[in-house]
């Protein structure tokens, strides 16, 4: 007896070992992939890095177009030529009318070097002009030319909202959320990575553990009925045997099945060719962090987008109170200007002589019954500002219990993770000495099997518990954008 449990033990310890071999074959000369790796490569070359990349690139384009439209802006108008050809009445010495066709010929050209007026709204201008004008046709043909070489002019609203100070009011929010949305999109992709990385390994582990829980059963079963016919056992113990092979190899197949699918994910996570071989190599430890709650809400509060995003919907709807105050009410428009100019037959006598030229006017607009329009626009305007100063608390509040969870969540995870790892120890002990005695027939074969699944449940635990340890870690650094390992916010 002790020669064929010999020889059994043996064949056992054969079967285990071509395991390893094959599951070594599979990942000869495989991409080894840390986590660290992972997320890194994700980070700079995966399409979701590529995407956000992108969305900040574009804000800093957009936010760098609109301070160039608020330089001094230089443009050249003209009109070359402009032609009319009408028939034209002139009365004549006698008193009579002569209907002449008459041809009238424009060209004009200017210069303008225009510039916003941030602090006011207003907007002031130096432009330089040249006009040509002929007639041809009747009694008397005309040609002149009339310069404007220099002429400085100032338009400015009264009592209107001041646009440009609120745009750019608005653009240096936006800027400032994109940036910072761009850090919590790419600690978003790390999360991504993180994810499809320990389910990668959770698939690896599991078809490892359903190969080897396939070879177990099937040596079971081929020594239960060795023990059915010496009378060993009965023919329920061999039938609960191979109903436990049949389930483990179908078990095999899904195993199989699903690691295929998490590896196609991984390498779509992070951008790893179609058919790369990838061996996932797990951190040796975990970080040890304590991260503070206090701490965590500051940074949060201090770093996240959704901080500017708040101040830009207060901002927009003190904008909107603003114009519905002072665009419905009274206002007025002055347009001056001051200058020289000169008309003469001859080009180069149009700049000889110059005359002072002015200009001044302002135009005004009072408002003396709107049936209460004006009236409605500022209670819809004063309603909408309390309704956002409801919903910047809320996301305020709930902004802070994020990050304060955020924390808790990894202290706990870590501790589950202890505690997993642990019972993953005993369970994987208690199942080769409950293999070990059921051999030796010293326990029943329910026994070996409850050992068996709790052994399967605690290597799943585990798994899922470095896999929530991790989520968790990344997670928080999405959270807060603050690095709690190396003190420092995320830039």
């Amino acid at each position: 007896m002790n020669t064929a449990l010999g020889f059994r033990l043996l064949a056992i310890g054969y079967r285990l070992s071509a395991i390893g071999t094959l599951l070594a074959a599979s990942q000869a000369g495989a991409q080894q992939i840390t986590l660290k790796e992972a997320v890194e490569r994700a980070q700079k070359q995966s399409f979701a890095a590529a995407s956000a990349t992108a969305t900040r690139d574009a804000a800093r384009a957009r936010d760098n177009a609109f301070s160039a439209r608020r330089l001094p802006q230089l443009s050249l108008t003209g009109t070359a030529p402009r032609f009319e050809k009408t028939i034209t009445p002139v009365i004549q010495p006698d008193g009579s009318t002569n209907f002449t066709p008459v041809q009238a010929t424009t060209a004009d050209a200017g210069l303008t070097l225009a510039q916003q007026l941030p602090f006011s709204g207003g907007t002031f201008s130096i432009t330089s002009q040249l006009q040509r004008y002929e007639v041809t046709g009747g009694t008397n043909n005309t040609l002149r030319w009339t310069s404007s070489p220099v002429i400085f002019s100032v338009q400015q609203p009264l009592l209107r909202p001041n646009t440009m100070k609120w745009d750019g009011r608005e653009a240096d929010i936006r800027l400032d959320a994109s940036e910072r949305q761009y850090l919590e999109a790419r600690e978003g992709v790390a999360l991504q990575a993180t994810e499809a990385f320990f389910e990668l390994y959770l698939a690896t582990r599991t078809l490892e553990n359903a190969i080897t829980n396939a070879a177990t059963n099937d040596t079971l079963y081929n020594l239960n009925k060795g023990r059915l016919e010496i009378g060993k056992i009965g023919e329920n113990d061999l039938l609960q045997s191979e109903l436990a092979l049949l389930r483990s190899r179908a078990t095999l197949d899904n195993a199989r099945l699903e690691y295929q699918r998490r590896l196609a994910a991984f390498r779509l996570a992070v951008d790893l060719p179609p058919g790369a071989p990838v061996e996932i190599v797990i951190p040796d430890g975990v970080p040890v962090i304590n991260a503070d709650t206090a701490v965590a809400v500051t940074q949060a509060l201090r770093n996240r987008a959704q901080i500017s995003e708040l101040e830009l919907q207060t901002v927009q709807a003190q904008r909107q109170l603003s114009v519905a105050r002072l665009q419905g009410g009274p206002g007025a428009t002055i347009n001056a200007s001051v200058g020289f100019n000169q008309t003469a037959p001859d080009m180069s006598l149009a700049y000889r002589d110059l005359l002072q030229a002015q200009r001044f006017s302002m135009f005004v607009s009072v408002p003396v019954f709107n049936w209460g329009a004006r009236s409605g626009d500022i209670q819809e305007a004063k309603a909408n500002q309390k309704r956002v100063e409801a919903t910047v608390r809320q996301s305020r509040e709930q902004l802070i219990q994020d990050a304060h969870f955020a924390a808790l969540q990894l202290a706990q995870a870590r501790r589950n993770l202890d505690v997993s790892a642990k019972a993953d120890t005993v369970a994987a002990k208690r199942f080769e000495v409950a293999y070990n005695r059921y051999v030796i027939g010293r326990i029943g074969i329910d026994n070996l099997y409850i050992a068996q699944n709790e052994k399967d449940q605690a290597v799943t635990q585990y798994l899922q518990a470095l896999r929530n340890y991790w989520m968790a870690y990344y997670r928080l650094r999405q959270t807060t954008l603050y690095d709690f390992e190396a003190g420092v916010a995320i830039r």
